[in-house]
């Protein structure tokens, strides 16, 4: 008999084990009955007057009526255009590609099984492609048991693990539900498929670790039945019924992970700073030559309170681009440093840490002017620190960090080396907060005293997957701008598509060469740099990943600022700026553009976020579909920010009805940012919550979804609060702990720490 902390080379073999553990990562039999099925191949779907969904895989039994071999038109090779007769009064339609491969097998008369995925061709008229089959015996004139199995794809692979010693267990194929795993070349779904049957065969009984009255409040049945009902399931209400169970399980596991570290995180330290009414923030606030929106006053007052207590601060502030997020943080950095300590402002690239330098200075005036002749007599100092800075201009900056004559530092990646030191570090604020990492924040946050733990402040315009996920959580406080300050100019955006309309491309450099002459400027942004660039991209072209196949060609920011200067935009003033360009020509590029002496700015994603120019009112984004959902958002933020409409378009090759072709036309549907990030989240799912990973590649959710399973969240978030408020390290619940530490590991918990 086996348990759930079982090694699987221990039940399954060192063989099976040794290939599961190289393909998925699994070492135990929980691991193994952890990987729940992706789909279910559905027996005997019936075929009515009511047809099967577009893009439902099913599996039907008939006898094949007809099989011809058709030569394919556009290529050399053949169709097997196949008609399955079902008894329901109509025939299946299948197509095989590999005609002649298969006509041996899949021939008329024959007894067939196939299971494939619905395609409508045409309203009403449905096919399989080149599905799965299995030639099944003649139940009056053949033993239940095939010697030689005949068929393809996983209904082959399925009969082959089902072999016993006289054939093939024809049996397991009368089931209505056959699972169908995530699988890999290498370890197939149907040899998972026969490692989970072996296992729940010497599976000893569970021991469920929800409590009795918790699982009858909830209606959910026992983990036991839960893993045999979702691998091995008997009716769709099974599949339901364990889903539920497992979903709140994962949840629950989840909600206790984030119960403990708050209640570990409410222990911590923080210097409270509670506003001063004669300090520097008041000041600043009586000098503000616009007013503030209800929001932005709003959420200053929501940080205020959480600088003024003795716990730190963790707060995420999500707005629109351009609706004051910056405005609503230096207030905050100024209220702690009227408390005699440091702020530090944590931006993703050396543009943005200049702009925010000189965008800080320029809104405190006197106030940001500590040392300088005619600085108000409460100013603060104002530093930057950038790793390309010149030596004497880095260690002055350095000194005045140390020493505490610099109230806010603003800086890239640098201020986490080790040579940077604060005198009393109180406050972090991570401008883009996608664009770092945890370790990295971990590591500027650790340069505050002994013992003390600074407030943190992220800020972004458009929430990552994760982010929204920790939101959703409940992990982090959160604060929302949703108003646009004054002054601020509605953006359209349109899809170029210039593999349909080639002409279009034309008209968007008259387009530019028009806003130009009425007096404004333009961006046109690049995905890469040029063909000598290390990297996916070298050589124009960006290898495709999984296929190995080679994509369309990108444009490179070199090639398009000569062809652009010398062809459709030579009568206009042209400006080139990318991440290796020395930093003092990066910063003259930006004043040039700022001060109107460059009217377009063929740029790479350096413009991404923080630039601000409010003359740009076009920009153009050549190979859009290279960019995610968030990226295009933070680029078009970057024009519209003055008197003038802003127009974006996103030229692309991508296919016509692709998913990339999906995702740029949404993008051009709203500006909302946060319904682009729901769609990002839809896309490339939560991510892993409980680790490192942000793509939504690894995830420690497989049933669980933040953006459908709210109510499940929330009765898990209750519970779990509840029982760590009683019980701190869940010394009195073994099982839930054992639930908690099966979701998240020793490595991810340490993650989460620093978080």
């Amino acid at each position: 008999m086996a348990t759930l902390s079982d090694r699987l080379d221990h039940v399954l073999g060192a063989k099976a084990a040794g290939s599961l553990s190289d393909a998925f990562d699994m070492r135990t039999v929980e691991d193994l009955l952890r990987h729940y099925p992706l789909r279910y191949a559905t027996q005997g779907q019936p075929l009515t007057e009511e047809a099967p969904e577009d893009g439902a895989h099913i599996t039907v039994i008939g006898r094949i009526s007809k099989a011809e071999l058709r030569p394919m038109r556009q290529r050399r090779g053949s169709l097997l255009k196949v008609v399955l007769d079902t008894g329901s009064g109509r025939g299946v339609d299948v197509t095989f590609f590999n005609g002649d491969k298969v006509k041996y097998a899949v021939r008329e008369g024959a007894r067939a099984m196939m299971s494939g995925t619905v395609n409508y061709w045409r309203p009403g008229q449905w096919n399989l492609s080149h599905p799965g089959y299995l030639i099944l015996p003649e139940s009056d004139t053949e033993e239940p048991m095939l010697t030689t199995v005949r068929g393809g794809g996983d209904l082959r692979g399925i009969a082959q693990s089902a072999k016993g010693a006289g054939g093939v267990d024809m049996s397991f194929f009368e089931r209505e539900f056959i699972p169908v795993y995530p699988a890999t070349a290498k370890v197939q779904s149907w040899e998972i498929l026969g490692c989970v049957r072996q296992v729940l065969d010497q599976l000893d009984p569970l021991a469920d670790p929800l409590p009795g009255d918790v699982r009858a409040e909830h209606a959910l049945m026992p983990v036991g039945d839960a893993l045999r009902s979702i691998h091995l399931p008997e009716s769709q209400s099974d599949i339901e019924r364990a889903r539920e169970r497992l979903r709140f399980d994962e949840a629950l596991a989840l909600q206790l992970v984030l119960a403990e570290r708050r209640h570990e995180v409410s222990g911590r330290t923080a210097r409270a700073c509670p506003p001063r009414a004669d300090g520097i923030a008041a000041a600043f606030d009586e000098r503000l030559p616009f007013e503030l929106t209800e929001g932005q006053r709003q959420v200053i007052g929501e940080i205020s309170a959480d600088l003024s207590r003795e716990q730190p601060m963790h707060r995420l502030l999500q707005g629109e681009v351009g609706s004051g997020k910056t405005i609503v943080a230096l207030h905050a950095m100024l209220q702690v440093v009227d408390t005699g300590q440091q702020c530090a402002l944590l931006a993703p690239t050396e543009v943005l840490a200049a702009q925010h330098y000189r965008s800080l200075r320029a809104m405190l005036g006197d106030l940001g002017q500590a040392g300088e002749l005619g600085a108000a007599e409460t100013a603060t100092r104002v530093t930057l620190v950038t790793g390309s800075m010149p030596v004497a201009a880095k260690r002055e900056a350095l000194l005045a960090a140390v020493t505490g004559d610099a109230g806010i530092v603003i800086g890239t990646h640098a201020l986490i080396q080790d040579s940077v030191e604060f005198f009393d570090l109180g406050m972090v604020v991570v401008d883009e907060q996608h664009r770092f990492g945890v370790e990295q924040r971990d590591a500027l946050r650790a340069k505050a005293k002994p013992g003390i733990s600074p407030h943190l402040l992220v800020m972004t315009a458009t929430p990552i997957p994760r982010t929204i996920a920790m939101t959703t959580l409940g992990d982090l406080e959160t604060s929302t701008l949703t108003q646009l300050p004054r002054g601020r100019s509605p953006i359209s955006s349109k899809v170029v598509p210039r593999r349909v309309h080639p002409n279009w491309v034309d008209r968007a450099w008259e387009r530019i060469t028009e806003e130009v002459g009425a007096g404004r400027q333009a961006y046109v942004v690049c995905s890469r740099i040029g063909d000598d660039e290390d990297g996916p991209a070298k050589g124009g072209k960006s290898r495709g990943a999984d296929s190995g196949k080679e994509p369309p060609s990108t444009q490179a920011v070199l090639d398009v600022f000569d062809r652009l200067r010398t062809g459709p935009l030579s009568q206009l003033r042209v400006g080139l700026l990318h991440g290796r360009l020395p930093s003092d020509e990066k910063d003259q590029v930006m004043r040039d553009f700022n001060a109107g002496d460059i009217d377009v700015l063929v740029c790479t994603t350096v413009v991404e976020v923080g630039v601000d120019v409010p003359n740009a009112t076009v920009m153009v984004i050549m190979d859009a579909d290279r960019f995610g959902v968030s990226q295009l958002h933070q680029l078009r933020g970057r024009i519209g920010r003055g008197a003038h409409p802003g127009l974006c378009l996103l030229i692309t090759d991508a296919a016509p009805g692709g998913p990339a072709m999906t995702r740029l036309e949404a993008v051009a549907r709203t500006t909302d940012g946060f319904e682009l990030s729901v769609l990002d989240l839809r896309q490339r799912r939560e991510g892993d919550v409980l680790g490192a990973a942000q793509s939504g590649t690894a995830r420690s959710l497989r049933l669980l979804s933040l953006l459908d399973d709210l109510e499940v969240i929330t009765s898990a978030q209750e519970l779990a609060r509840t029982v760590v408020a009683d019980d701190p390290g869940l010394v009195r619940h073994p099982g839930l702990a054992a639930m908690m530490h099966a979701a998240v590991d020793a490595e991810r918990l340490e993650y989460l720490a620093k978080s």
